[in-house]
């Protein structure tokens, strides 16, 4: 197992290389160009001497579009990464890991409720719909999911503040937008109530929208477990059919989901860019968004790093629980 950890570790550093320095490319090439629109807030739209303009570029590291220029540029990235230094965020002013930590919690708060919301909706749903194969129930709860997955969240979310949304809703139940009402409490067990009562139409959309994946993965895998010989053997012993499903089926019908739980974790920091848009949340989402429509470089890179990071080891933090929840899986 060590052995084999390591051997993952050492591809996951070689993956991070490639993977940074394609993000760079990428970045450098975008026709957004961050001094430019620098440049004209600060004039006005009057026209800047060019000694100016090439000092702004040199001061921010853009001199150089060249391949060459690029390259070097992204080695002096690297360097300072390696040492812990992600740079300066060009639109925040502040250090990319401050703009990281500032705005990180609020999007890992509803992403985490959302997950577990998720799988506790998505996983009776799967196994209500395989059990009941064909029939209505199963037909109702496949059209259902199937719905959601074909909404965009942007749409979703309008429908969601339309109907519950306060001051624009019929019902007028939660609000439309923010972390915080305009004149909440400041502290303790009330801003906490708060902040989780704006979180509700977030959460909503972000819920409806993903159970559709994990409840089809579910029914699937459930279907293929009844279908064994193991099941029909404890059928014909005479076992009611609820210890058959909940006992011996359910059982390992749940490894598979429990190695997916460890590939979320990049989907807890990463922000629901698009429901943070529509809800004007502040979070890292929205935050990133905002970032590459500044071509905010520093901050480009440090996040989507970071990012890949979360996903090589959460892919291999998968590999390893299936390996420990079903003990016939070796890991070499």
């Amino acid at each position: 197992m060590l052995k084999y950890i390591l051997k993952r570790l050492g591809q996951t550093i070689l993956i991070l290389l490639g993977v940074s320095l394609i993000i760079y490319f990428l970045v450098r090439l975008m026709p957004i160009d961050f001094v430019k629109t620098k440049l004209i807030e600060m004039s006005q739209g009057k026209p800047v001497d060019e000694s100016v303009v090439e000092a702004m570029y040199k001061a921010y590291g853009l001199g150089d579009n060249s391949f060459w220029g690029i390259l070097s540029g992204y080695v002096n990235w690297l360097w300072d990464a390696v040492r812990g230094n992600f740079g300066t965020s060009f639109k925040y002013g502040i250090p990319v890991v401050k703009v990281v930590a500032k705005y990180m919690p609020t999007s890992f708060a509803i992403a985490a409720i959302a997950i577990v919301f998720e799988y506790l909706i998505a996983i009776p749903l799967g196994v209500t719909a395989a059990t009941h194969q064909y029939s209505i129930r199963d037909y109702a709860v496949t059209v259902f999911v199937m719905v959601g997955i074909s909404l965009p969240s942007f749409f979703f979310g309008q429908i969601l503040k339309k109907i519950f949304g306060e001051g624009a809703g019929w019902l007028e139940w939660f609000p439309v937008g923010g972390t915080v009402s305009p004149n909440g409490a400041e502290g303790g067990i009330m801003l906490f109530l708060d902040r989780l009562y704006h979180m509700v139409l977030p959460i909503m959309v972000m819920v409806v929208l993903s159970i559709g994946g994990t409840m089809r993965y579910m029914r699937t895998n459930m279907l293929e477990v009844l279908n064994s010989d193991y099941i029909r053997t404890a059928r014909a012993k005479g076992l009611s059919e609820t210890k058959v499903i909940y006992k011996h089926a359910f059982r390992n019908t749940m490894i598979p989901i429990v190695t997916m739980l460890a590939g979320v974790i990049p989907s807890l920091f990463s922000g629901a860019m698009i429901t943070e848009q529509v809800f004007n949340i502040e979070g890292i989402g929205k935050i990133a968004i905002d970032a590459m429509n500044a071509g905010d470089i520093p901050f480009i890179m440090g996040y989507n790093v970071f990012l890949a990071f979360l996903s090589v080891i959460g892919v291999l933090l998968s590999d390893l629980m299936y390996a420990v929840v079903d003990p016939r899986v070796k890991l070499y």
